[in-house]
Formats: structure tokens, C-alpha cells, sequence
């Protein structure tokens, strides 16, 4: 057993002091995207299950949940969570999965399954497509964007996507409409392509013995939304996927994750009210036994260096 793994072993020692380690991604992608520098492709996912399953011993989340709760974790315990239902987290990161015999939980804003996309990506492509070494979007309080270099445009592509996260969903279509006016593209023009799954491609996740969780139904910010919105949004991504699946989900994760700015207690209790058991932020963090199963926090390693990258882990896993 590596030095690593030991430590990691006497901060999670299992059963009543398990501390539960839970990572999160969003794509899987083919080959890399010049455009999406902080989404995975499968060589580099590979490697990352690589490096966890030597770190950590990965259990199946609902498992790992209740084991928690109930105080009967294993040491080093540790899942691994996706969130939005990309197209690619079938087609790309299940084989690797199954290859490495690990289960994972996919979090699936059920609005966008089939031909749906969402803004954020509707923005990539309008940015990968845009002309010219400048964008006004000054109407979003951002001034004149420079685009002149691919550094420029992913700091600009970010700058618009955080003014844009936060509107309501209406507004949040107005925006992406008139960025596409500005930008003198077309919704045809931009070569987004089918990028969510299938409610066929979920129930494939699932049969593959996949957890299947909640993440509302168009991934609306919750504290953008009044209190009504919110809950037909956590109630009805629950109920669509309970006719894909055949039964209910118990898991649910919150878009984009923030406790405060993004989520607060309320939504919690609607969650809870909405029958999920267990919900997860993007607090980073390790959860105990102690922690709110509403509120458990999750961790997206960015290290590209093998041992930095468990050194980060082994660190988090420590926090008190």
C-alpha cells in the first residue's frame, strides 16, 4: 500500500469516523475542445479514475449515502458524480466506467433530453463561430470584449456566461438570443449538434447499474426563480425521471451548487419535500456523518499532475 493511500486511510479510518470523499465532473469529452479547457476528455478521465481507485476505494453513491448516515462506511471512501446529462457521459464515459468497474451518479436536468441545449453551450458555439476581434456587450454591463486571441475569448465566453448564469430562464434567452444577433449568427449556424442524452441513454445508465439523480428540470438558478418556480422545477425533473426509470430517484444535486448565492436553505427543505434523500452541493468539502444528507459537499480535482492531485485529495479528506 503507497504512503498516500495510508494516510488517506487514517483520515478516513471508515464506520462512524468514514469521512466520504465525492468528485464532479460534467463531460467526458471525445478529444479535446480548445473551447472547453476545463472539461475532460476520455485519456484524461481514464487516468483520474486511475488515480482515485488507487487513492480511494469508489463505492456505488446511494450506497456510499446511506453508509454514511449510518455510520458503516468503509475507509476511504469516496464517489464519483456527474451533473446536466450529457450525451457524452454515455457514449464516452460509461465505457471507461465499466472498464474500470466503478459506478458512478449522473444528475440530469431532464428539460434538455433529446435535441435540448443549454445556454452555456449555446454561448461556446456562438463564441467559437463569432467574426471580428470584439463583442459590445455593454448592455450586460460587461463594456467591449476583445476576442483577438483564444485567451481573450475564453475570458470573455466566461465573463458572458456568469452575467448570463444568473437571470431568469426567460432572460437567460433573450441574452443568447441577442449575443447571437450581435454576433451575426444563427441558431442553424452554430454547430452545438445533439449534446444531451436520450431518455433512452439514461435508462441505458441505469441498466448499467448507474445511480440516476435529479438536477431540475431546465437547471434554473434556484435563487433566480421565486419559491413556486423552484419547486416545480426540483418536483418535476423528479417525476420525469421517475416515468424514464420506472421508479423514483432519491438523489438530487443542485445547479451550479453554490450554498447562499445559488441555493439556500429552503430549496433544501423543497428537495426533501420532493422526496430526495440526499442532495449535493458544489461546497467543496468531505462529508461526515455529521453532515446535512441535504447539504453534502463535492469536489472537482483540476491537478494534472498525479501526485498533486492526490495530495489535493488527501488534504480535503482531512478538513475538519
Amino acid at each position: 500500500m503507497s504512503l498516500l493511500r495510508t494516510l488517506t486511510a487514517l483520515a478516513s479510518p471508515g464506520n462512524e469516523r468514514g469521512r466520504l470523499l465525492i468528485f464532479f465532473f460534467h463531460r467526458v469529452l471525445a478529444q479535446p475542445d480548445p473551447l472547453r479547457p476545463g472539461e475532460l476528455d476520455a485519456r484524461r478521465f481514464e487516468t483520474i479514475l486511475t488515480w482515485i481507485g488507487e487513492q480511494f476505494r469508489v463505492l456505488p453513491p446511494l450506497q456510499a449515502c446511506e453508509g454514511l448516515a449510518g455510520g458503516n462506511l468503509p475507509a476511504r471512501a469516496a464517489i464519483i458524480t456527474f451533473d446536466d446529462g450529457y450525451r457524452d457521459n454515455h457514449d464516452v464515459a460509461l465505457p471507461i466506467l465499466r472498464q474500470k468497474g466503478m459506478k458512478a451518479a449522473f444528475f440530469i436536468a431532464t428539460g434538455y433530453l433529446g435535441d435540448g441545449v443549454q445556454f452555456n453551450d449555446r454561448l461556446t458555439e456562438l463564441f467559437r463561430e463569432v467574426q471580428g476581434d470584439s463583442l459590445d456587450a455593454g448592455w450586460l454591463g460587461l463594456g467591449t470584449l476583445n476576442l483577438g486571441s483564444l485567451n481573450d475569448r475564453l475570458d470573455a465566453l466566461e465573463r458572458v456566461r456568469e452575467a448570463v448564469k444568473y437571470l431568469t430562464l426567460e432572460a437567460r434567452l433573450d441574452a443568447v438570443e441577442r449575443l447571437q444577433s450581435a454576433c451575426g449568427a444563427s441558431g442553424d449556424n452554430l454547430r452545438c449538434g445533439r449534446v444531451m442524452m436520450t431518455p433512452e441513454e439514461v435508462a441505458s445508465l441505469a441498466g448499467n447499474g448507474m445511480e440516476i439523480g435529479g438536477h431540475t428540470v431546465h437547471h434554473p438558478i434556484l435563487q433566480a426563480v421565486d419559491d413556486a418556480m423552484a419547486y416545480e422545477e426540483i418536483a418535476g425533473g423528479r417525476d420525469a425521471l421517475s416515468g424514464i426509470l420506472g421508479r423514483a430517484p432519491l438523489m438530487f444535486a443542485y445547479p451550479n451548487g453554490k450554498p447562499g448565492s445559488d441555493f439556500g436553505q429552503k430549496h433544501a427543505a423543497m428537495a426533501s419535500k420532493a422526496g430526495f434523500r440526499f442532495a449535493f452541493s458544489t461546497q467543496r468539502g468531505v462529508a461526515t456523518r455529521e453532515t446535512d444528507p441535504m447539504l453534502l459537499p463535492r469536489f472537482m480535482p483540476w491537478h494534472t499532475d498525479e501526485l498533486r492531485f492526490k495530495l489535493q485529495a488527501l488534504r480535503l479528506t482531512t478538513r475538519h
